[in-house]
């Protein structure tokens, strides 16, 4: 434990910055794929593989939209855990204690540290969501966002129901494309606002926050011009995005100091982009604003040590727009 400039104990778990004032994000420790092959290490197999998410985690978040629209949820299981994240990192909860949490059902865990602790008792690194499970092998496959979004895509497509069979986030023909946009938009969007948030000098905070909103004017332009980010079809490229942009107003602008611009009042393309991927069938019931706002200004006590949280639950999504006239992916 350190402390705060108020007095208060600061955990180390949520010490995040370097000693330069910045905030470098941790590399996820395991890799591997699940694969439609039933000869590979991890074969795509029905009721065989169990994800763990926070609703207030914009990367755990991503695997869960995906999951959803996939039609994945009678074969992968789900556990939640609570929203605040204290010293000991993410914990299970009764849904009677706190309405969305989970208990683990799968493992019996009461924090999430002690599932990586039964894949690797030598495990030495950040406890973070999403992890997608083995039940059978009983160990972690993957704890990587960006690679298990991947993995639901399409290597579970030949156990779905007709419906959901081919849909496609990741079309081979805009692979290039997603790649690029996904690269830049990582670094100084999706990471940037915790580059911004979590800085604690103000040359860093000051270099990313400019960075993060020159990529919102331009995110802002593209979306000018294009329904979504590489046109009328949806793909992974705007599902990491929204994400972040549905937490932009209510956490990101106040929380972590992204104040120069609101999405509400400064990006009219992106507000109605927001809406859009918002009021598809099946987004709306992946977002907890409650778990968001209160994981965020009640955990980081180093930024917010009231743990006081706003009412503002940023634009109204539900507001009508003008929608495909198909599905747009």
């Amino acid at each position: 434990m350190s402390s705060s400039k108020s007095g208060a104990a600061v955990p180390e778990i949520t010490k995040w910055h370097s000693k330069d004032g910045e905030f470098r994000r941790q590399v996820s420790s395991f890799r591997s794929l699940v694969e439609a092959d039933p000869n590979a290490e991890f074969p795509a197999e029905a009721g065989r593989y169990h994800l763990y998410i926070s609703y207030a985690c914009p990367w755990a978040h991503r695997t869960l939209i995906v999951r959803k629209l996939k039609g994945l949820d009678s074969l992968i299981g789900l556990s939640v855990v609570h929203y605040l994240m204290g010293p000991n990192g993410w914990e299970f909860s009764s849904p009677d204690d706190v309405p969305g949490a989970t208990l683990d059902d799968v493992n019996g865990a009461k924090y999430v540290r002690e599932v990586y602790f039964k894949a690797e008792p030598e495990y030495s690194a950040r406890f973070t969501v999403p992890i997608l499970w083995d039940k059978k092998k009983q160990t972690i496959v993957n704890n990587e966002s960006s690679e298990i979004i991947r993995m639901f895509n399409s290597a579970f497509d030949e156990l779905l129901a007709p419906e959901y069979r081919g849909i496609t986030f990741y079309p081979e023909e805009l692979r290039p494309q997603i790649d690029e946009i996904n690269e830049w938009i990582y670094d100084t969007v999706n990471n940037g606002v915790y580059k911004s948030g979590f800085a604690t000098t103000q040359s860093a905070y000051e270099k990313n926050c400019t960075a993060l909103f020159q990529s919102l004017e331009r995110i802002e332009e593209i979306l000018s011009k294009n329904e979504f980010l590489l046109g009328k079809r949806l793909t992974e490229a705007d599902l990491r995005l929204f994400t972040t942009i549905l937490r932009f107003d209510p956490v990101y602008h106040g929380h972590f100091k992204c104040n120069l611009k609101q999405i509400a009042t400064g990006y009219p393309n992106m507000l109605r982009w927001t809406r859009e991927i918002y009021q598809l069938p099946g987004i709306k019931e992946t977002v907890n604003m409650e778990h968001i706002k209160k994981h965020y200004y009640m955990s980081h006590t180093q930024i917010n040590p009231t743990q006081v949280v706003p009412l503002s639950n940023g634009p109204d999504l539900s507001e009508p727009v003008v929608k495909p006239a198909t599905r747009p992916y």
